[in-house]
């Protein structure tokens, strides 16, 4: 049943004969008004007030479900012309009866082509689905909506890359110049400090004034290894020592010597790293009284920048092999960081008095640095001793020689100074021709072998700063090789620590 307007429902209610104005006795009984028929109730009396409203039309008069299904949605009149009527004016619903409605086919159609001849015209007449405006449906009226512009696309600013600083050639002081560390130099040691600043100075002549107490922070002696803070201020006494030149193209016949000695020591190279196998011998750093040293050697290979290679790490004046260098200040970094967090590995060969038992083991001290008028050595400390630190190493013995020598291969975990010598003297095998750890009694170098320290940085492994990693194995140098052949000791054997996995 369709639902009747409200005001028609409100109409009936007040046609009813109000529940006062009927006597009680009045009321037929429950039973007899269930007997009325639907027709009977309509004969109930009007109020004269609202007689000339329409009557309600009988439901059996009103036009069926299926008929009224009938009627078009178009016949209806517009929202706007009904908004526009009176409420009076409205006609009852039985004076709009069906007759009295066009029929559908009786409706003017519209001017739109009927499917059939739509589908006639050519494709390209159609308007595409994006030209529609919004709101569009198919038999609608279209709707105008304002035209929707597009926002254009947001465009990313290209962010050039930034180019690395470079740093000028700063001549040197000639009188006593004090300079204030800066933000950017926060956490440099000093010996950093000064060769940013000053890219031809030296690192011998960076030692040297360092040493003799001539550079102060904030007025007091510094070490090179010390660490400054922004805001400090530091004394640079004269350096009255010539910028070297820049570049490869002006080099001296003694420079250009020294160049080809670099080539003829490089293992590995690329535009970040440089791996030299450094001879028995030559000192990586100066000292006093040395003259020739792998870092003096490197200011030949100073780029048109003014920057020269960088030491990464340490080897020994009396150790030959692998000896790890930075071309670039990115790449110092980078691999400074790894050897601070252990991600490099490391491996030694050296021949030792005696056979080492176990034959593998790990040695784990204290130690510290003994210095006296003569030399400086590590010594076996106690956990706690000033300067004492921590350091481990693990062993492999490769092959013997009879119970007299053994061929060691060695892997420090920590990079003490002499860890190694002290370590391997400490379990009673020194290392053959060590001068400052061999101290076995009564024991005799056999012959054919010469009295040097027999100790090889065979192997470095470590990330290299762009991207995978940097493997260099360095030759037995001639005097291990030497030794190797008179004892019949073969160089290829199957190395236990080499081979080893990783922890």
């Amino acid at each position: 049943m369709s639902k009747r307007p409200p005001r028609e429902r409100a109409a009936e209610r007040s046609e009813r004969p109000q529940r006062a104005e009927r006597a009680f006795g009045e009321r037929p009984p429950r039973g007899e008004r269930a007997e009325r028929s639907f027709a009977e109730r309509s004969d109930r009396p009007q109020r004269t007030e609202r007689s000339d409203r329409p009557q309600r039309t009988e439901r059996s008069e009103r036009p069926q479900r299926a008929e009224r299904s009938e009627r078009a949605f178009g016949d209806r009149p517009q929202r706007a012309e009904r908004a526009e009527r009176s409420f009076g004016e409205r006609p009852a619903k039985s004076d709009r009866s069906r007759s009295e409605r066009p029929q559908r086919a009786d409706r003017p159609t519209s001017d739109r082509p009927q499917r059939a001849e739509r589908s006639e015209r050519p494709r390209s007449d159609r308007p595409e689905r994006s030209e529609r405006p919004a709101g569009f449906r198919p038999g609608s009226k279209p709707v105008r909506v304002p035209p929707r512009t597009r926002p254009e696309p947001r465009q990313t600013p290209r962010v050039e890359e930034a180019e690395k600083p470079i740093v000028p050639d700063v001549p040197l002081p000639t009188k006593v110049e004090t300079v204030v560390v800066s933000a950017d130099e926060n956490g440099m040691r000093v010996d950093r400090f000064l060769e940013a600043r000053y890219p031809g100075l030296s690192f011998s002549h960076i030692q040297r004034i360092v040493r003799k107490g001539e550079l102060r922070v904030n007025g007091k002696r510094a070490d090179s290894k010390d660490r400054l803070e922004e805001g400090q201020t530091v004394r640079i006494p004269p350096l009255k020592l010539d910028a070297p030149k820049v570049g490869t193209g002006n080099l001296s016949e003694a420079e250009q010597k020294t160049l080809a000695a670099l080539k003829a020591m490089t293992l590995y190279e690329d535009a970040d790293v440089l791996v030299l196998n450094k001879p028995a011998g030559l000192a990586v750093q100066g000292g006093s009284g040395t003259t020739r040293h792998v870092d003096l050697m490197l200011e030949v290979m100073r780029d048109a920048k003014g920057q020269k290679p960088r030491l990464v790490h340490r080897l020994d004046k009396e150790t030959a092999g692998c000896l790890l260098v930075a071309k670039t200040r990115f790449a110092a970094t980078a691999l400074t960081g790894a050897f601070r967090e252990r991600s490099a590995r490391k491996v030694y060969w050296a021949l030792v008095a005696g056979v080492p038992k176990p034959k593998q083991g790990r040695i784990s001290t204290y130690l510290a640095k003994e210095e006296s008028e003569d030399d400086t050595i590590m010594r076996i400390a106690e956990h706690g001793d000033e300067g004492a630190s921590h350091a481990v190493t693990y062993y492999a013995v490769v092959e013997t020689s009879a119970t007299k020598l053994a061929w060691v291969s060695l892997k420090p975990v920590t990079g003490r100074t002499h860890q190694l010598r002290a370590h391997m003297a400490h379990i009673g095998h020194a290392i053959v021709g060590d001068p400052k750890y061999f101290n076995i009694e009564n024991w005799q170098l056999p012959g054919g072998l010469q009295n040097r320290l027999h100790l090889l940085a065979r192997r470095i492994m470590i990330p290299h700063p762009r991207g995978g990693v940097i493997d260099v194995t360095a030759p037995l140098p001639p005097h291990m090789l030497q030794s190797w052949n008179l004892l019949g000791l073969e160089h290829d054997r199957f190395d236990p620590i080499e081979n080893a996995p990783e922890e």
